[in-house]
């Protein structure tokens, strides 16, 4: 019983440091998502963020393709950190649970 609970304690700590690092390379990326808009027949970019709870829009007006690929990758990569961090959370709560001994193994 004792190996078992050793490996538990040892999962739960690589997946508390997974989280971490995650988040911290969540934390690095820019804030907001691009959005486009057609106004008068001419294409125009935002990026939309939040401030103190508020949305606002910032305007980046026209853009070369490269960056809106690099906004287009950002988003992906803050879908997928968070997605992670999720799952992540959902095993913590697992382990630690099952470390106090309220589920079975």
């Amino acid at each position: 019983m004792k190996v078992i609970k050793s490996i538990l304690k040892e999962e739960l700590a690589n997946s508390m440091a997974m989280r971490k690092n995650f988040q911290r390379e969540l934390a690095k990326l820019p804030k907001g998502s691009l959005i486009k808009k057609n106004i008068r027949g001419n294409v125009y970019y935002y990026l939309v963020l939040r401030e103190k709870g508020r949305v606002r829009f910032v305007y980046k007006g026209k853009l070369d393709t490269d960056e809106i690929k690099i906004y287009k990758q950002t988003r992906e990569y803050r879908a997928k950190y968070r997605k992670s961090i999720s799952e992540l959370n959902k095993q913590i709560k697992f382990l630690k649970g099952t470390l106090r001994g309220k589920k079975s193994v």
